[in-house]
């Protein structure tokens, strides 16, 4: 299987792991947070230790690069790792295993969240829709306005699990209207109630300080965490070069690489990067990265806890090195999720987006595996 992804690859295998959240405990973590964000401090490192044992070399992102372009050969298949979000679990759990284990790795930061006490929209919508859950209020989707009506008759009848539904959510609706959406569950659910989750808290920029002394790698994620296929020009213009400046900034270091909020982008998305001085762009497609590949479409497996779950319920070893080896998708035993998307806005107020176009999220592989 091996040598066949490397015959497909160009030449050698380059393999980019995306994580989001790693915790100390997963089970404690998992009643109160989206499943699909997490990892246990164990598991991940189980998961360095098996990509090791599989024969691949951690490497930097820009040696990564180097290979894809020819400009260096690699003797060995490559791995990179990578975070999305910034999360300070991160720090936390993540950091300490990957420096003693001298693993290089790489942070998206959404650059004006950082050193706040901010919580992403998925987190918050995660955490609004379990507590009316748990309250019971079965009529609320009566009196809530669109879209939060139809998110919540998806979840209070069963139709969809609610990382499910969020995921289609996410997918369909902008920035401002999951703030809409936020706002009118906060006002259902009155100014007693808990309205921001405790977990799912991001680093200060002192701990991104304390990483980057060390070697770690940040990039861009956007300022504000915005999928931007659905934002107009001006706005993703935005996003692309203050999110750049304001991490230099803070760092002191040049930032050239840029991970896709939900894994999507356009060839417009791709201009500005292109334009700002970006060098990558990391996606969540789930396929090989070809030798003299797009830098600006490198794929990666987006990978949890429960990627690793054998039949009886633990850690299989074999399963881990399976998926990170891609025998299923080798066997055509699973298709990956495309990021290419029409760029729906290209100028305020105008909707290009093709008639009949499907706009739902088709993200299932895992729950939030885009966020």
């Amino acid at each position: 299987m091996a040598a066949y992804r490397r015959h497909q690859s160009g030449g050698r295998r380059i393999l980019i792991v995306s994580y989001h959240r790693v915790v100390e405990d997963f089970f404690g973590e998992l009643q109160r947070s989206i499943p699909g964000l997490l990892i246990s401090q164990e598991t991940f490192r189980r998961h360095l230790e098996g990509l090791s044992a599989a024969g691949y070399k951690f490497a930097t992102l820009g040696e990564a690069l180097d290979v894809m372009s020819g400009a260096r050969t690699a003797h060995d298949d490559l791995c990179v790792v990578t975070f999305d979000d910034g999360y300070r679990d991160v720090y936390r759990y993540a950091y300490p295993v990957l420096k003693e284990m001298g693993v290089p790795a790489i942070t998206y930061l959404p650059a004006d969240l950082i050193g706040t006490n901010y919580r992403f929209n998925h987190d918050r919508l995660f955490h609004l829709v379990h507590s009316v859950q748990a309250k019971g209020y079965q009529p609320l989707f009566d009196v809530l306005p669109e879209p939060a009506a139809g998110l919540m008759v998806e979840v209070m009848s069963g139709r969809k699990r609610l990382s499910a539904a969020l995921d289609d959510f996410i997918g369909v609706h902008s920035s401002a209207t999951l703030m809409d959406t936020i706002r009118a569950l906060e006002e259902r659910l009155g100014p007693d109630a808990q309205l921001l989750p405790e977990q799912g808290d991001l680093m200060d920029w002192d701990e991104v300080r304390t990483m980057s002394r060390d070697g770690f790698e940040f990039g861009a994620h956007t300022l504000g965490h915005v999928v931007l296929t659905h934002e107009p020009l001006d706005v993703v213009e935005r996003e692309v070069r203050e999110s750049k400046a304001v991490i230099e900034r803070e760092l002191g270091k040049p930032v050239r690489d840029f991970a896709y909020c939900n894994g999507w982008y356009s060839d417009d998305v791709i201009d500005v990067l292109m334009r700002n001085g970006f060098r990558s762009a990391v996606t969540t497609e789930d396929m090989n990265n070809r030798i003299g590949g797009n830098p600006f479409t490198l794929k990666r497996k987006v990978l949890w806890e429960n990627f690793s779950v054998g039949v009886t319920g633990g850690y299989s070893s074999s399963l881990t090195v399976c998926q990170l080896d891609d025998c299923f998708g080798t066997l055509g035993m699973r298709e990956p999720v495309l990021g290419r998307r029409p760029q729906r806005l290209k100028k305020e107020g105008q909707e290009v987006l093709p008639s009949g176009a499907n706009t739902a999220n088709p993200i299932i592989m895992t729950e939030g595996a885009a966020w």
